[in-house]
């Protein structure tokens, strides 16, 4: 087979319907890769979760803003600078966790193992600020 034969072959692959793409079982995952993928896709999820909790946490601080005074409002605009503020400690963190495998193949892998465990405990915390009301 030559190269031109090659390239219909190679663009009909790439054109695959996902059906084609393997299938990660993530509690038996062994290959590093596989690792890694699963542990981006479990950061994934601990983000979705915390921008819903988020969402839920900027509603109530509203409503507490809604019961002061025009002039001591402040709950929602502090919950905001604070979550600005966490997003750079939360990478700076797990960035710094990462060079325990700095140059491995297990770098990425802790990374987003300390991103999700990080991004989890700051969706409790700010989950703690609409259930106790």
């Amino acid at each position: 087979m030559n190269k031109r034969s090659l390239l219909p072959l190679l663009a009909a692959l790439l054109a695959a319907p996902a059906a084609f793409a393997q299938q990660i079982d993530c509690d038996n995952a062994i290959v590093q890769a596989d690792i890694t993928a699963c542990a981006a896709e479990d950061f994934k999820s601990a983000d979705g979760d915390l921008n819903e909790t988020y969402a839920q946490a900027v509603a109530a601080m509203k409503e507490i803003d809604s019961y002061q005074p025009e002039g001591d409002r402040g709950a929602e605009e502090a919950l905001r600078v604070a979550q600005r503020a966490w997003l750079p400690y939360r990478d700076a963190t797990c960035a710094a966790e990462g060079w325990m495998m700095h140059g491995g193949s297990m770098e990425q892998t802790v990374v987003y193992g300390c991103l999700a465990d990080v991004t989890r405990a700051r969706t409790e915390a700010l989950r703690t600020l609409f259930e106790q009301n």
